[in-house]
């Protein structure tokens, strides 16, 4: 590309973004509003980034959408234009007045004041979906660009819950977009929990300069397709969650060491059903796949009962 091209390329990136974040701006005064850190507000005004968000939900008319967070509408507008029905979940009240004022032009959009944590989704949902579908998974998708502070217990709120939704596409700390795609050798209770119930895949990078005001780290758009039935089989889900987290309960200690100590057992005993498993004793918890969890879980869960 030629350089005359490639500057005209950046500077007009820099004047749409200037002129996005205007707005942003203007729509803040309008409404009398700050971004208040203490909710990690910080609104996207890069409209590539948001292009990104709505490619990878791939939506429809017939797809239910939830928002959490939708701050401005930015995003809000956007999803109801190309889904069928958005559900907003707003906990700063004053922005939730104001989307309800700004977006009452769409039918199809219900905003909702509320923290979202104390939601269960089929309470989200009841008035588009049938009692047989609450009972349901798969019925729904969630779209959001999320609060950092809460992140990683929104994501457990809805793939942990009976009604899960089938895609998440979310904005995200890059690192924890990054712990939750990680493979062996840099596993996490996060990136297994996520696994465990999502093929994660990271879409994009988003810098710090794409939302206003800008916070002090980058951001990941991550896309989270529920799996039908987990990529490991267990019959008891807390069970074998419990053993992974007596697994991560000594950071950087052998497994040998980190299990004994959790389950209370001696270390020499913990040797022999290592062995047994076929895992080394000195391995790290972090190294260890899902399918090596649930090896663990089998011969290591009775030790908790």
């Amino acid at each position: 590309m030629p350089l005359e091209l490639i500057r005209l390329v950046s500077y007009r990136n820099i004047y749409n973004q200037v002129t996005e974040i205007s707005q942003v701006k203007a729509l803040l005064r309008q409404s009398g509003l700050k971004a208040k850190k203490r909710l990690g507000q910080h609104f996207l005004t890069d409209e590539g980034a948001l292009k990104c968000i709505l490619s990878a939900a791939e939506l429809s008319q017939q797809d239910i959408v939830v928002e959490v967070g939708p701050g401005l509408g930015i995003l809000t507008e956007s999803l109801a234009e190309m889904a069928g029905e958005v559900v907003a979940v707003e906990l700063d009240s004053r922005l939730a007045s104001t989307l309800a004022k700004r977006l009452a032009p769409f039918p199809n959009v219900r905003i909702i004041h509320a923290d979202i944590l104390k939601v269960p989704p089929p309470q989200l949902l009841e008035d588009y979906l049938t009692l047989t579908e609450l009972s349901q998974s798969y019925k729904y998708k969630v779209v959001a660009n999320l609060p950092y502070y809460i992140t990683s217990p929104i994501i457990h709120h809805f793939l942990e819950a009976p009604l899960k939704p089938s895609l998440m596409v979310i904005m995200v700390q890059k690192e924890v977009g990054e712990a939750i795609t990680s493979k062996p050798s840099k596993m996490s209770l996060l990136s297994l929990s996520v696994q465990f119930y999502s093929k994660a895949t990271l879409i994009a990078h988003v810098p710090a300069k794409s939302f206003y005001p800008p916070p002090k780290v980058d951001s990941v758009v991550l896309r989270l397709d529920t799996h039908l039935t987990p990529p490991v089989e267990v019959s008891d889900t807390d069970s074998f969650f419990d053993i992974i987290k007596c697994g991560f309960g000594s950071r950087r200690k052998q497994l040998r060491n980190s299990l004994a100590q959790a389950l209370g057992i001696p270390p020499s005993q913990v040797v022999s059903l290592l062995e047994k498993a076929g895992l080394e004793p000195k391995r790290r918890a972090e190294t260890l796949s899902l399918e090596e969890w649930r090896v663990l879980w089998g011969i290591f869960a009775p030790f908790r009962e």
